[in-house]
């Protein structure tokens, strides 16, 4: 059953055409997305499946606005496929990990491009045959890590590769909250309820909650690649199925060493996103709860504070801001950014034109990366915080 409100109108112009699947009534991240997607005016939402129950999906894209609407995601990908030149382009799925794999699949066969939320999938090897499903087909698959979509980050990226902080030693990230410092998940709380329950969330908790966005802007951000890793993987909260605390001791290709710490049980850390990377020319830190502040320290000199929006913050970060300094930009715009680079892909793949090499934004490898991080720590704890490898 699909229950339309009008086709899309010839002149929206090039806007990509968007589809959703989850994001419905009583979800966060479904709105975080579209407002994203929405913020510099890539693309046009046109049809959606947004819960897992036919009648509350319907309810959600009438409350949208929304021209289409499907009671579930394979419904929609045969559907949006077989309309031809007004079917979505692209798909956002915002829905609890153990959906990420099946939607991204049935979109994927139907040659549709996916962007979807992170954790990619539930395991390693459902990441890796999206990989191979992807490329068969000739489709985007992007992830959205969003913070490194920070013009901030984009700097510190740009630093670290024009050799300014020279051979990188350590690196320190982590992602530091409260919100289940008690059992929320008991509440009936959805956010919680999902996020602790391995049939849904997956072999990780908070590591793959959270966990992911600090080991993948430690990535992005330094250029390693991780050897190994030890990892201990804890449940402090009675009775909680899934870690709700993550260390993890890192080693990278090349000799530098690495530290991660992620919790949802730190009383007085509300989103401490926090990642230092030091070489042996000089050292920079950055805080997602400041985010347009770079710290910057050469040895030997005064730490800088290098500010978005200025003169100081280089090229990188100059192509993803929007407003003149002293203006934040914050969390929405570092979504929309990935959006956007997501968006300058698309728009390539569709016309035939070559992407600039400028234009960065988490893919599939990202993904697959991501699920091997979390296999190999969740295996290290297992063992009593044995050092065990991370598949490439």
């Amino acid at each position: 059953m699909t229950i339309e409100a009008g086709s899309t109108a010839e002149g929206a112009g090039r806007r990509i055409r968007l589809g959703m699947v989850g994001g419905g009534e009583g979800a966060f991240i479904g709105a975080v997305h579209r407002i994203a997607a929405r913020l510099d005016d890539h693309y046009e939402l046109v049809a959606g499946a947004l819960s897992s129950t036919p009648e509350k999906a319907l309810r959600s894209a009438q409350a949208l606005g929304l021209a289409r609407a499907y009671p579930d995601f394979r419904t929609m990908a045969r559907g949006e496929a077989a309309r031809g030149a007004d079917g979505i382009e692209v798909v956002s799925i915002v829905t609890p990990n153990d959906q990420h794999a099946p939607a991204a699949e049935a979109f994927l066969e139907a040659g549709i491009h996916v962007i979807c939320d992170k954790p990619v999938t539930t395991t390693l090897a459902e990441a890796k045959r999206l990989r191979e499903l992807a490329r068969a087909k000739g489709r985007l698959l992007a992830v959205t890590y969003n913070y490194s979509g920070y013009p901030m980050v984009r700097h510190a990226r740009r630093l670290v590769r024009d050799g300014a902080l020279g051979k990188i030693r350590l690196v320190q990230v982590e992602y530091a909250q409260d919100w289940l410092t008690e059992p929320l998940e008991s509440s009936g709380q959805k956010q919680a309820a999902w996020r602790t329950d391995p049939a849904r969330a997956g072999a990780g908790g908070c590591i793959g909650d959270i966990g992911t966005h600090a080991y993948q802007l430690a990535a992005f951000v330094s250029g390693l690649q991780t050897q190994s890793l030890c990892a201990e993987l804890s449940a402090f909260v009675p009775g909680r199925a899934l870690d709700d605390n993550v260390q993890v001791m890192l080693r990278f290709a090349g000799g530098a060493r690495g530290a991660l710490w992620a919790s949802q049980v730190a009383p007085g850390n509300e989103n401490g996103l926090r990642l230092r990377i030091y070489g042996d020319k000089a050292g920079l830190e950055w805080r997602q709860e400041h985010p347009n502040q770079l710290h910057w320290s050469p040895f030997g000199q005064a730490t800088q504070i290098v500010s978005r929006g200025t003169g100081a913050a280089n090229a990188d970060a100059a192509r993803v801001s929007r407003l003149p300094s002293g203006h934040p930009e914050g969390y929405l715009e570092g979504f929309a950014t990935v959006y956007a680079e997501i968006a300058q892909a698309l728009r390539a793949a569709r016309d035939g034109s070559a992407l600039s090499p400028d234009v960065v934004f988490p893919t599939i490898e990202d993904g697959v990366h991501g699920m091997a991080f979390i296999e190999a720590a969740v295996r290290s704890s297992q063992q009593g915080g044995q050092w065990v490898e991370v598949p490439a």
